[in-house]
């Protein structure tokens, strides 16, 4: 079978809803032990039971990606333990004068301390196999520039430095590592930030950001998970270092 994980357990951060869900479903439904990592109790026990439900292996862990002393302490009894996807992130809308230092900090902590703290957790994991794959969830916002985005840029072009690096200096250790910059997603966030911020004309403003994307629609969470599928399989064992835009021709396209 093409994309099998069968062997395999990844960790997923930011596992209960949007992208992180459709990637465990995704990595569970190819036989992935899935070990999901967030900080919605909820929303993780919802998850879980529908993963066993489906017949794939799940556990569940109530994690701060801010906090690298607990992450540690989680993961160093998890089994298997192959492939680590940093999809825990929060996002900001807003220009320099915009942003203030706490919700700066805020998205340093999450968004780059977060990755920095998961991704030192399991390294030893994965140098005592010699083998392992990293995914970083980065965003076009961190190779091109969009409006009112300058602390959640900054953020994920942190992301995109880290993934290079973590790739080089690993790659003698058997480990590969690299990003996926999605463009507009349609996630439970999308829809909470039209709801909060354009009341009674969410389907208007939905329609107006759908268009920004050249390819005319919002991607979905699966369509993120089938790539995150393919560069932790087997198939994509000649990939690393390597930052892959899925994004309805935003990048290229647009301008």
């Amino acid at each position: 079978m093409k994309f099998d994980l069968s062997q395999k357990g990844a960790l997923i951060t930011g596992a209960a809803s949007g992208i992180g869900r459709a990637i465990a479903l995704t990595f569970a439904a190819q036989g992935a032990t899935v070990h999901l990592f967030d900080l919605d109790q909820d929303k993780l026990q919802k998850l879980n039971e529908t993963i066993e439900e489906q017949g794939g292996k799940a556990t569940q862990h109530l994690c701060d990606v801010r906090d690298g002393y607990a992450f540690q302490n989680l993961v160093k009894n998890l089994s298997p333990l192959d492939i680590l996807v940093n999809n825990a992130g929060i996002a900001h809308v807003g220009n320099l004068e915009r942003t203030d230092e706490a919700t700066l900090d805020k998205l340093y902590e999450v968004n780059i301390k977060g990755v920095f703290n998961s991704t030192k957790a399991v390294l030893p994991h994965f140098k005592k196999q010699h083998g392992g794959c990293i995914i970083n969830i980065a965003s076009i916002a961190g190779s091109v520039a969009v409006a009112d985005r300058f602390a959640y840029s900054m953020t994920k072009g942190a992301v995109l430095a880290m993934t290079y690096s973590i790739a080089k200096d690993y790659i003698s250790d058997g480990i590969r590592c690299n990003s996926i910059s999605p463009a507009r997603i349609h996630t439970p966030f999308v829809d909470g930030f039209l709801a909060k911020n354009y009341p009674g004309r969410e389907n208007e403003m939905f329609e107006k950001l759908s268009k920004t994307q050249p390819i005319g629609r919002m991607g979905t969470p699966q369509e993120v998970a089938n790539l995150a599928l393919y560069l932790c399989s087997d198939e994509a064992s000649f990939i690393t270092g390597t930052d892959v835009p899925i994004d309805g021709g935003f990048i290229k396209l647009n301008g």
